[in-house]
């Protein structure tokens, strides 16, 4: 038996007028997804534990079995994982987002917080940013690391864990009302927007309609983490399948093989189809009995506050992910159990992370069922099945 999970970052949402009073994936074509529900199990699980904060880093270590209660230590420090940071214990990791922030104003406190992923900027764009600012603010106790797109790593040499705002939380407010206490992050963010704003990478991005990367800023902020292996508990052997940092940090705590894909950005236009044949070739040639793919794109659509961008980015997870591993799988004769499931909504409405429950279904190629059912958050939540613990879910798709 082979085992997948197939995550829709953010996927899940809320009712919209707009749309009838249906969510994105209520309203999305997704015939992959009602097959499977239709002839598997679905309910609801609630993947962020009581009082934490909803976010990919706590949600996607439920999905895979680790409770966050005890093994989450901070967002950052995973994505230093996956791009090879070396920490001590003493050390403090940081999310360093290069981010859009409006130029109008004299003062950075009085700039608003346009976009936190500055456009989805390609990764080589903001390598030559992040130079920059390296150059400029690295010193002996902090320290920068490039990651993928916007998403990059400050390494703080015996700092401080301090509660930081996420910048996707705080879309359309002001940075004045959201920076740090701690003086030195503040100033060094300040800094940032001073090298960065008219950098010839940024000027060039105006000339295209593009939003510039002005500023860094911090958020995530957390301690070196302790997870133990993925095959330890579960003793199958796995492979991590992303386009992000967090993901493949993740995996490499766990000691799960990472999957590189090329043409897989976190975007919409992510390379879907090699997500799919590279989660069939590792479960039929690549000695590995459990992938987890995960896909960024309807996260990143919510975020922006699309519908149409996320309802086509649901849509693409149906037909050109979900749909060739299943045939795939059928085609190889494997017999498997796949889940699918977002980690945590990202509603459209509010365009940030929400800690509501989501909706799993469950496929079993050996044990096909036949009932009338849809994949979406209100039909699944009908059936009455609610996990409560979300990193007990996984043991419903292995046993």
């Amino acid at each position: 038996m082979k085992y997948l999970v197939i995550l829709g970052d953010g996927m899940a949402d809320r009712p919209m007028e707009s749309l009838g009073g249906q969510t994105p994936l209520e309203y999305a074509n997704t015939p992959m997804m009602d097959e499977l529900a239709s002839k598997g199990e679905t309910g609801m699980v609630h993947t962020i534990p009581d009082g934490m904060k909803p976010g990919s880093d706590t949600a996607n270590l439920s999905v895979l079995g680790y409770d966050p209660r005890r093994f989450y230590s901070g967002r950052s420090p995973l994505e230093a994982l996956s791009i090879g940071v070396p920490m001590k214990d003493t050390d403090i990791a940081l999310r360093c987002n290069l981010v859009t922030l409006s130029e109008e104003e004299h003062d950075y406190a009085g700039r608003t917080i346009i976009d936190h992923s500055s456009g989805e900027i390609s990764t080589e764009e903001s390598t030559v940013l992040l130079e920059a600012v390296r150059r400029e603010l690295e010193t002996e106790n902090f320290h920068f690391y490039a990651g993928t797109s916007y998403r990059h790593c400050l390494i703080w040499e015996g700092g401080e864990v301090t509660d930081l705002a996420a910048p996707h939380d705080v879309l359309g407010q002001k940075t004045g009302d959201h920076l740090p206490e701690n003086e030195q992050l503040r100033a060094m963010m300040e800094k940032s927007y001073e090298i960065l704003v008219d950098h010839p990478v940024n000027t060039e991005r105006r000339r295209r309609g593009l939003n510039p990367a002005n500023s860094c800023w911090f958020w995530g902020a957390g301690t070196k983490p302790a997870l133990y292996p993925f095959e330890e508990r579960t003793h199958k052997k796995g492979a991590m399948i992303s386009a992000v940092d967090l993901l493949k940090g993740i995996a490499v705590g766990t000691s799960m093989k990472v999957i590189t894909v090329e043409g897989a950005n976190g975007g919409l236009d992510t390379n879907y189809e090699g997500k799919a044949q590279a989660a069939v070739d590792v479960l039929t040639s690549g000695g590995c009995d459990f992938v987890y793919v995960h896909l960024e794109a309807p996260d990143e659509m919510g975020h922006q506050g699309s519908v149409e961008r996320k309802i086509r980015a649901i849509e693409n997870l149906d037909s050109r992910l979900i749909k060739p591993v299943v045939e795939g799988l059928r085609a190889a004769g494997e017999e498997f159990r796949m889940m699918v499931l977002p980690d945590h909504p990202t509603p459209v409405s509010i365009r940030t992370h929400s800690a509501e429950n989501v909706p799993y279904l469950l496929y079993d190629s050996t044990a096909e069922r036949r009932r009338v059912a849809r994949y979406n958050e209100r039909e699944t939540a009908e059936t009455g099945i609610l996990v409560e613990e979300g990193h007990k879910l996984i043991d419903r798709l292995l046993q």
